[in-house]
């Protein structure tokens, strides 16, 4: 399928094309020792052009697995704050850039995300009003970056290398975002759940066919054997 002409924000279609949380079609992974977490893919819309997705650069902090890469506002689900997981995500918003739950619109939610560090990502899909004011947490966040849809429904835009594991192929996606100033490199778990994203709203096939992404079997030995250290 070609490239969608019309990439301005359509709430119907997204909303449409998406699953509830809770719904037995949406792909849930839970594990013995791994780490349940939320992010929220955000999607900031324009009137006449097309929507922006607002990521973050993280803070470089010490012992912070994730310092100084590309994603998306979340984090750890926490006990003693979250009731759920959609509690996690609309917290780490209002924390990491002071956006109100209530000015957040959810509509919908992806297939959980697993990480070679033992995370798994429940991500879910909202937009804010195009004059939201961001205030980000500088502990957190070193800057807030909002990329158009259509530098990620480029396929030319999306780079991609393979290997194998117990005789399946596996996918590492990529993207390069350029400005003036920097380059943003898009990797990991945040660039594989826009790929996802992209394939279900607008059924471009990102991945390369044939391939997968890890699952909680390929890695619960190595976690198992992590935690003993």
């Amino acid at each position: 399928m070609g490239e969608p002409r019309n990439l301005t924000f359509n709430e119907n279609l997204i909303k449409n094309r998406l699953l509830d949380f809770e719904s037995p079609n949406r792909i849930i992974l839970d594990e013995k020792n791994f780490i349940h977490s939320a992010i929220l893919l955000l999607i900031l819309p324009h009137t006449k052009k097309p929507y922006d997705l607002i990521l973050i650069r993280r803070t470089k902090r010490e012992n912070d697995k994730h310092s100084g890469e590309m994603s998306f506002p979340g984090g750890k689900f926490d006990k003693n704050k979250d009731k759920t997981l959609h509690d996690t995500a609309l917290r780490e918003i209002e924390e990491e850039l002071g956006i109100l739950r209530e000015n957040i619109t959810i509509l919908g939610c992806l297939d959980d995300h697993l990480t070679p560090k033992g995370f798994i990502i429940t991500p879910f899909v909202g937009y804010i009003d195009e004059n939201q004011e961001l205030i980000k947490q500088e502990e957190e966040v070193k800057e807030i970056v909002k990329i158009p849809i259509n530098f990620f429904i480029n396929k030319k835009n999306y780079h991609e290398r393979t290997y194998h594991i117990k005789n399946d192929l596996i996918a590492v996606g990529k993207f390069k975002y350029k400005t003036n100033e920097r380059i943003y490199v898009i990797f990991g778990a945040t660039s594989h759940i826009i790929q996802n994203y992209i394939d279900i709203v607008y059924n471009i096939g990102l991945l390369t066919p044939g391939c997968r992404r890890i699952n909680c079997e390929d890695i619960k030995d190595k976690i198992a054997k992590e935690l003993k250290y």
